[in-house]
């Protein structure tokens, strides 16, 4: 799912429409971050429960990860097929006609009595993901002064590391203990409110900035955006290729209960916010260095996996460094998207969400033939190598190009 970066270079601020005091301008910040929080949460909460869902339905760990890709594919879609098709629509409705339908999406897989339901509800998720995720990434600097836009970016996107530090752990350990299904219900109930708080909330958003296939086509001529989209390919491929499966590993190879796992789980999340922070600092000076850097601990952590995971206290270092890697990650991605495209700081965020998110299905999608044909700690194996290519092809183009992106 896309994440992005407080480092990033936009235009001129557009000023809210009409004076707001500070306190609704925040209060509507807030909102869009929970949304995005309510985004996250829906789209890797599988993670924590695919083995259960997998036993209610009767299908593979590889067929249950299909809940994963399908976010991914539809995501990849509708990033730039919704951002186009509702450029002149306001954007304060057009979040909460997400949001609602990822509310129904959540009521649709806490009460599919089929594994195909638990499928289609996924296609909303995957819906809601790309034209949501598109939208919110440039709203920082119409909902408060320009002065704040960089606060507020930090705010609305600290959502991603949280969806995965509370809501994943949270979401397992009610799965554990009353059922797959009240998570998702607990979600819906989640998303309702989001969705009355952005109606509440949120100033009138006419549309400003419109973005046309014609800017995104253009995105494609520059050398820099096709490597950012050959990093995020590896790196992502890497990622989601080995974490879809943590939870069989943990249980078959690590033998940790459920509490265990999700208290694993919950580790990696807090790491990962270590992760984000760290990333987007070091991104200002040195960019190619942190991406590197990233790609090293996370091809580290899941090649060590099967070495040092039988014991629970090699899994859970490794899953510590994995966090903290993980978690620079989406901002040195979005950051290498935006910096290659300065002048349209929308389609490079369109690009980054469809990137990313095609990149999660497939990552999903091989991980799933592999630990269905093999073993979990495959899986593993494969991720890191995935990043361990990563982390040469950004040496190779700091050889090249020292100078990019450390300036716009």
């Amino acid at each position: 799912m896309p994440h992005a970066s407080t480092t990033v270079t936009r235009p001129a601020p557009v000023t809210p429409a009409r004076p707001r005091s500070p306190l609704l301008t925040w209060l509507a910040v807030t909102a869009v971050t929970l949304g995005i929080f309510s985004i996250v949460t829906t789209e890797i909460l599988p993670i924590g429960l695919l083995t259960a869902i997998g036993a209610d339905f009767r299908v593979s760990d590889g067929t249950a990860g299909l809940m994963m890709t399908l976010p991914g594919i539809l995501a990849a879609v509708a990033a730039p097929a919704v951002t186009v098709a509702t450029a002149r629509i306001d954007r304060r409705a057009m979040l909460c006609a997400l949001t609602l339908l990822l509310a129904l999406a959540n009521i649709l897989a806490a009460a599919a009595p089929a594994y195909w339901l638990v499928l289609a509800s996924r296609v909303l998720v995957g819906v809601t993901i790309g034209g949501y995720w598109s939208i919110a990434a440039g709203l920082a600097d119409r909902l408060v002064r320009p002065e704040a836009a960089p606060r507020a970016t930090a705010v609305i996107f600290s959502a991603v590391p949280l969806g995965s530090v509370l809501g994943v752990p949270a979401g397992t350990f009610l799965g554990d203990h009353t059922g797959w299904r009240a998570a998702f219900l607990a979600m819906a109930v989640l998303t309702t409110a989001v969705l009355a708080m952005l109606m509440l909330l949120l100033p009138p958003l006419p549309a400003v900035r419109i973005t046309r296939l014609a800017v995104l086509r253009a995105m494609f001529r520059g050398v820099h955006t096709w490597f950012a989209l050959l990093l995020t390919f590896l790196i992502v491929l890497a990622h989601f290729g080995a974490y879809t499966y943590v939870t069989p590993f943990l249980q078959h190879v690590t033998h940790a209960g459920p509490g265990l796992i999700t208290g694993f789980l919950l580790a990696y999340g807090a790491a990962g916010i270590l992760g984000n922070f760290l990333g987007g600092a070091a991104l200002t000076r040195h960019p190619h260095a942190a991406f590197a850097a990233a790609a090293c601990a996370l091809a580290a952590a899941t090649l060590l996996l099967p070495v040092l995971g039988h014991g629970t206290t090699g899994a859970l270092a490794l899953l510590l460094l994995w966090g903290i890697a993980y978690g620079a990650v989406p901002v040195c991605s979005q950051t290498w998207f935006t910096r290659s495209a300065p002048h349209a700081p929308e389609a490079a965020s369109v690009l980054f969400t469809a990137s990313f998110q095609a990149t999660i299905a497939l990552g999903a999608l091989a991980g799933g033939v592999v630990v269905d044909r093999t073993s979990p700690s495959a899986v593993m194996t494969l991720g890191g190598t995935a990043a361990a290519l990563t982390a040469a092809a950004v040496w190779l183009h700091f050889a090249r190009r020292p100078e990019w992106p450390a300036g716009s």
